[in-house]
């Protein structure tokens, strides 16, 4: 499915708000997009298309993946042996020009932001054989230059340290509005170079990618900006608003000079906004297939969410079938080992809807005592994301183990199975 055919099926869902009259990039349509809350095409920003809050919940994603969202965990395991493919020609290269930022629709999302920023670009970059794409948050510096926050120690990071260790910069080129589930495998965490395979095996079907002039091949997309990370110069990047709706520090980061730009002749600019849905759900469901597996190697695992409230990211609840007693202080260890930025988790029976924050709330009600089931871990490493952490960037985390004691009839729920006659 084509980043274009996605929309068109949104509409056709009636799940698309369309907005024809003339909106600014610099906190209007942003402030629109949070309004709407659910996605949103924008005819005329600037006199350019935008569409924001794509995959903004996770109904729309299990769309996306053509799945249902209690599915999505095996929907994203089960992706295997897929492989991309080569073509030499796109529809990105309609248009092919010096490369000009001042005209594309780039958003300044909220008060205190540093500048405009491009939110929803997946930076594919390649270094002596080895391949990565991710998405990254991009400030505008000029016409031809960009702030990429990279982010240690993960692949777009490393192969610039490697690359500037060599005194060298490192090509890169810069995807903006490509296919939802391409988009999504980039937000995952895969090998070196094993994004757009993922990709494959996510849409049953090769993803195709083009080669750009400076070597770095990308899949089709509205736009595309080729360039290099330099290995040395730096400026301020930030302040710029995270998942947790609070603003992230500024710091000195690497500078991309663009090279080349190249886009669709009508196209369609892509922004995701920070801290909304969107943003949430790429940066936290990848997490979860992780979780799962790390929870399925010591107890009877059936099911992981990231919370909403917990940002998509800071909270877990897994849910397990309990066959032992240590079932429950088990899975809270194994998902904060699988992922590091967690810092609360509930464990609760299969017999608890873990997508209803009412029946957790239930869970906790009924089945948890303090000083039996809330495990404390002191002065660990916290997300760099969460303004709670001390000065030293540790926190406190927690686990609550809310299933029930096995055995004990006082714990089991009512039912009502009258079928009429």
């Amino acid at each position: 499915m084509s980043f274009r055919n996605f929309i068109k099926r949104l509409a056709e869902a009636d799940k698309l708000v369309e907005i024809h009259e003339p909106v600014s990039p610099k906190l209007e349509a942003p402030a629109m997009a949070i309004e709407a809350g659910q996605p949103v095409l924008f005819h005329n920003v600037n006199a350019s298309k935008v569409v924001m809050n794509l995959l903004n919940s996770r109904d729309i994603l299990a769309m996306a993946l053509d799945t249902s969202s209690q599915d999505i965990i095996s929907r994203l395991i089960n992706a295997r042996d897929g492989s991309s493919t080569i073509v030499e020609n796109s529809p990105t290269k309609e248009v092919v020009s010096e490369p000009d930022l001042s005209k594309l629709p780039i958003m300044t999302h909220f008060d205190k932001d540093g500048a405009p920023y491009i939110t929803a670009g997946v930076v594919v970059s390649e270094f002596e054989g080895v391949m990565n794409a991710s998405v990254h948050r991009l400030m505008v510096l000029s016409k031809t230059e960009l702030v990429a926050r990279l982010v240690a120690p993960r692949h777009t990071y490393l192969l610039h340290k490697k690359a500037s260790g060599q005194g060298q910069k490192l090509p890169v080129a810069i995807a903006i509005g490509i296919d939802p589930i391409t988009m999504f495998a980039a937000c995952t965490r895969v090998p070196h170079g094993e994004e757009f395979n993922y990709a494959s095996a996510l849409k049953g079907e090769p993803v195709e990618l083009f080669r750009c002039e400076n070597g770095v091949y990308v899949p089709h997309a509205e736009i595309v900006l080729e360039g290099y990370i330099h290995p040395t110069r730096c400026a301020p990047e930030g302040p710029f608003v995270d998942i947790t709706g609070t603003y992230d520090l500024e710091r000195e980061e690497p500078v991309i000079e663009l090279t080349r730009m190249m886009h669709r002749k009508d196209f369609i600019y892509h922004g995701i906004l920070p801290a909304g849905g969107e943003h949430k759900l790429l940066m936290g469901v990848p997490y979860e297939p992780r979780i799962y597996e790390a929870v399925s190697k010591i107890a009877k695992v059936k099911n992981v969410v990231l919370t909403e409230g917990g940002c998509c990211y800071l909270h877990a609840v897994v849910q397990i079938e309990k066959q032992r007693k240590e079932d429950g202080q088990n899975a809270i260890l194994a998902a904060l080992s699988a992922h590091h930025s967690l810092k609360h988790v509930i464990v609760v029976d299969d017999d608890i809807n873990i997508f209803d924050p009412n029946d957790i709330e239930y869970a906790m009600a009924t089945r948890v005592r303090g000083d039996r089931d809330a495990m404390i871990i002191p002065h660990v490493r916290g997300s760099s994301l969460d303004p709670c952490n001390a000065p030293d960037g540790t926190t406190t985390k927690m686990g609550i183990d809310a299933t029930k004691p096995i055995g004990e009839e006082k714990f089991e729920r009512a039912t009502n199975r009258f079928e009429k006659a």
